[in-house]
């Protein structure tokens, strides 16, 4: 069934025949983009969606489409979170723990790109905080809600090799600050921890997988200066047309949340668990240079030990153990 979805692939597509009806999913960052997709077709396919934002209003307007769609007993409810606060990750997760109902699936949709310097609420630089830490606290607290062959699903990036990874100064106190080297840190440690909590888990026959969604045009790029933008494109499609290959082609969003459906409800378990996915796929793993929009995961992503020592030290930074 993997083989029959790919870099083209629609979330309609992917979930064609599917029923989700009776599934629950809590899927992060519904108030744009790939979130706002990945809530509205697995409604569609009967499953009770709750959905986290930080802005609630703005949530309930770009979900608009996607309650209206829901069929089959499907549904969509949405709950606040931000992720760059911990007193408002627990909270969501005590209010999630406190109503008892499991899930068959989380989705850790939400993130933030390439932003200017800055702290969480907690004082960690920004992305790693957002993207990672807040994922980090969220997922293992309503860990216990996930039913026995559940899925977690979290989304990473290909921009996990824009730079290597390190635990030192995860938060930037003594390094200077990139912010494109920031996003890769936090990407990263996305998929060290989809690695760890895979192994974790496993035990209980739930399932942890990270993933690509792909090139694809939403708010996450609101931070880069459209020229820029541009420049990166020229680049890759001058070395695409030296490979005689066709240029870039930005993926729809429907198209770039395909991967996280697949992942958590089409894929094999044994076949995504604990690997790094992209284009409704497993990617192979590799040390070589590879190009920006080529497929592959490099190998410190998905180092079991540095996932173990990430995990630690997660917790000596959130103060929390699991």
């Amino acid at each position: 069934m993997s083989g029959l979805f790919g870099a083209t692939s629609t979330t309609d597509e992917v979930l064609a025949g599917v029923d989700l009806k009776g599934k629950r999913v809590l899927v992060t960052g519904i108030s744009a983009g790939l979130g706002v997709e990945t809530a509205r077709v697995l409604a569609a396919h009967g499953a009770q969606v709750t959905g986290t934002a930080r802005d609630l209003a703005k949530a309930r307007a770009a979900t608009e489409v996607a309650r209206a769609g829901a069929a089959d007993g499907g549904s969509l409810d949405i709950v606040e979170l931000d992720l760059a606060s911990l007193a408002s990750v627990r909270a969501c997760a005590d209010a999630l723990i406190s109503d008892g109902r499991p899930f068959d699936a989380v989705i850790a949709n939400a993130g933030v790109m390439a932003a200017p310097f800055g702290r969480t609420a907690d004082g960690f630089e920004t992305q790693f905080g957002t993207n990672h830490l807040g994922h980090f606290v969220l997922v293992n607290r309503v860990a216990p809600l996930v039913k026995s062959g559940g899925r977690v699903v979290i989304v990473a990036s290909s921009g996990h090799r824009m730079a290597r990874f390190s635990l030192d100064d995860l938060n930037f106190e003594s390094k200077t600050y990139e912010p494109w080297a920031a996003y890769a840190q936090s990407k990263t440690a996305n998929i060290l921890f989809a690695v760890e909590l895979d192994r974790r888990l496993k035990e209980r026959a739930i399932r942890a997988t990270a993933l690509h969604p792909g090139g694809i045009q939403t708010e996450l790029d609101r931070h880069l200066d459209p020229d820029m933008i541009e420049g990166m494109i020229t680049q890759i499609n001058a070395a695409l047309a030296a490979e005689g290959k066709p240029p870039f082609q930005w993926k729809t969003i429907p198209q770039g949340a395909a991967t996280s459906v697949w992942a958590g409800f089409v894929a094999p378990a044994d076949v995504v668990g604990g690997k790094y996915c992209e284009n409704c796929h497993v990617s192979e793993v590799t040390d070589a240079e590879i190009s920006p929009i080529s497929e592959g995961v490099l190998a410190y992503a998905v180092d079991p030990e540095t996932a173990r020592a990430l995990w630690a030290k997660s917790e000596d930074m959130v103060g929390e153990r699991f």
